[in-house]
């Protein structure tokens, strides 16, 4: 068995060597990262440090400059936008702000996906929207609009929808951004929940470290482009590394005294 095979069998992701730039601005500057089935990796890092460009090319929504990312062995970065499409069947995504449609009452945009890519009747997308909403506690929303909706109320709309085609993968962009600490905790205890129940593979981007404590198995720091560390919760808790202690204690650059390493 070649070494790529044994790399990708425990893994349902491999990032390796990902590189990408906008004009000047080098995003990703050689991202390694390996996320294994079934577990819930959690990349944190300041704004702009690219989290949201590494799991857009994750879904193949950018593409990368160079390097390669393998899900469940195939490297997608070689996939025509055919495959790519038929690919992002197996992702869930939740978006930072819910990314609802306006337009739509909540039923119908927990089945948008039902709608685009599954032969179903308007009452059988009904149904999955209705049980996917029982899923993350919502229930008799169906017909309200995403107006009519709290803020923590749109998430849980938003992950409704995102484990409405009964996805491997789910992606989580801020998951607990912009709600209060309570309700950034239902988030967080049904991200946890849905891991459990449908067994999915979970890679969650955020700088709020409350949640990348409590969701993750593991965590991974992304700084200047690159994953500078990769350890459990308690290891990333204690590295020794003075880059992740300033993220994690939300210190500004700079030397760390003895107090705040205490």
């Amino acid at each position: 068995m070649s070494g790529k095979k044994n790399l990708t069998a425990k893994n349902m992701i491999v990032v390796r060597d990902l590189y990408k730039s906008f004009g000047k601005n080098h995003v990703l500057q050689g991202v390694n990262l390996e996320v294994r089935r079934g577990e819930d990796m959690v990349v944190i890092g300041g704004s702009g440090t690219g989290k949201s460009v590494l799991i857009k090319c994750i879904i193949g929504l950018i593409k990368p400059d160079d390097g390669a990312i393998y899900i469940d062995g195939e490297d997608i970065t070689l996939y025509n936008e055919k495959k790519l499409n038929e690919m992002r069947k197996d992702f869930g995504m939740l978006f930072q702000f819910g990314a609802l449609f306006d337009s739509m009452t909540v039923w119908e945009n927990v089945g948008f996906g039902l709608k685009q890519h599954a032969n179903l009747k308007d009452d059988e997308i009904r149904e999955i929207a209705t049980q996917k909403l029982n899923l993350v506690g919502l229930n008799g929303i169906n017909d309200l609009m995403p107006s009519e909706l709290s803020g923590g109320m749109k998430k849980r709309v938003g992950l409704a929808r995102a484990i409405a085609m009964a996805p491997e993968i789910l992606l989580y962009d801020e998951p607990t951004t912009g709600l209060d600490p309570i309700m950034a905790d239902v988030i967080n205890e049904l991200i946890i929940q849905l891991r459990e129940k449908l067994k999915v593979t979970s890679i969650a981007i955020t700088h709020d470290m409350v949640s990348a404590y409590k969701i993750g198995d593991r965590i991974a720091m992304l700084y200047n482009g690159k994953i500078i560390e990769v350890g459990t919760p308690d290891e990333i808790r204690n590295s020794k590394s003075e880059i992740v202690q300033q993220f994690i204690l939300g210190r500004s650059e700079g030397p760390i005294t003895r107090e705040q390493k205490k």
